[in-house]
């Protein structure tokens, strides 16, 4: 798969993803469907009429791949493949059934360990990332599309940290110490990975928590951007692991956080 098949599959999902993310808006308006999951975890028919579209349309695309979604994987079937798609319909979902901002509709291609395509919808905040490799990673807002480079928009000596909870452990503490963080965040979702891409935010880091669909797509949005993405541990962050769970996360927007 070249990179402008890789190009062709992005742009062929922006117009359904922004269906997607609208049709989640809809069924927010009318009230939603919840159920409870096996793990505890909630789930809406919101999640499932995004899920049901985002993955007909990448069946349509390459039918010859197969998707790993969080609403049908089979946890008991090991992943074996090299490539293969990563779809979280809905990333954020208790965020989503109280009406916040900050949810996300995620999809990435991963080839070879490493997620090259990724599409990373907000859309209550309209904007939709995507990226098809290298350098090649934009964003779609107000019915206008920039490309993203990673550039600081936050003034010179202001470091500012993303967090998923309100109170980082002490070990995220003193990570983040090591980079003169001067202010934390606290933010949901895979949207973390799409502004450090735009340069509004510098650094995320989380112990080990979620599943690779959660992070993909979002990986994949900030790293083509430029973004430096590891484990805590200065490690290759890779996926397709077997089981799916995530390491430890670090991503910086660059390598001085003050540039």
């Amino acid at each position: 798969m070249n990179k402008n098949d890789l190009k062709i599959i992005a742009e062929s999902l922006i117009e359904k993803f922004d269906y997607a993310g609208k049709e989640s808006i809809r069924l927010f308006k009318e009230g939603l469907k919840i159920q409870i999951k096996e793990d505890r975890s909630p789930v809406s028919n919101g999640d499932l009429r995004v899920n049901q579209l985002i993955c007909d349309k990448i069946s349509e695309l390459t039918p010859d791949i197969p998707i790993i979604s969080e609403e049908t994987v089979d946890l008991k079937k090991k992943n074996k493949a090299n490539i293969f798609w990563l779809i979280d319909p809905i990333d954020g979902t208790k965020e989503y059934i109280a009406g916040k901002d900050e949810y996300t509709l995620n999809a990435a291609l991963v080839i070879n360990k490493v997620p090259v395509l990724g599409l990373v919808g907000v859309p209550r905040k309209d904007r939709l990332f995507f990226t098809y490799g290298k350098n090649k990673s934009f964003l779609i807002e107000k019915n206008k599309t920039r490309k993203l480079d990673c550039k600081k928009k936050q003034s010179k000596g202001k470091i500012v940290a993303l967090s998923s909870v309100i109170k980082p452990s002490d070990i995220i503490l003193n990570k983040l110490k090591e980079y003169n963080v001067t202010t934390i965040v606290k933010m949901a979702s895979s949207y973390k990975f799409c502004v450090i891409a735009t340069g509004e935010y510098d650094i995320y880091a989380a112990r080990e928590r979620a599943n690779e669909w959660d992070y993909a797509a979002g990986h994949a949005v900030a790293q083509n951007a430029g973004a430096i993405i590891e484990t805590l541990e200065e490690k290759p962050f890779l996926y397709g692991k077997e089981d799916y769970k995530n390491p430890s996360l670090l991503i910086r927007r660059s390598k001085n956080l003050n540039d």
